[in-house]
C-alpha cells in the first residue's frame, strides 16, 4: 500500500451524509475522524480501529465497515484510493 491514501466519496454517500448532518450535529466530527483513520490505515494493519472486512459483499458495495460510536461508514479500497460508499446510523432494533 502506498504511503498516501486518497479518500473519495460517491454521490450516494454525499446524499446520505447531507441528511445525517442535518439531523445529527455530531456527525461532522465523526466524519472527520473517519477520514483521518482511512487516510492513515485503511486496512487496519495496526489493529487500533474498529474496521471489519464484510463477508459476501462484492467490491463496489462497501466491502469494509468502520464503526465510530453510533455511525457506520462503508468503503472499498482500490490500490491507493479509498471510496466511501455508505454512511448511516446503527440499527437500534438489533440491540433490543
Amino acid at each position: 500500500m502506498a504511503d498516501t491514501v486518497t479518500v473519495r466519496t460517491i454521490p450516494r454517500f454525499d446524499r446520505l451524509a447531507k441528511a445525517l448532518r442535518k439531523h445529527h450535529p455530531d456527525f461532522t466530527a465523526h466524519y472527520r475522524d473517519c477520514i483521518a483513520i482511512l487516510e492513515k490505515d485503511p486496512h487496519n494493519t495496526s489493529g487500533a480501529h474498529p474496521i471489519k472486512k464484510l463477508t459476501n459483499v462484492s467490491q463496489g458495495e462497501g466491502q469494509y465497515r468502520l464503526r465510530l460510536r453510533r455511525f457506520r461508514f462503508r468503503f472499498d479500497i482500490y490500490d491507493d484510493t479509498v471510496v466511501l460508499t455508505y454512511c448511516g446510523l446503527r440499527d437500534e432494533s438489533t440491540y433490543r
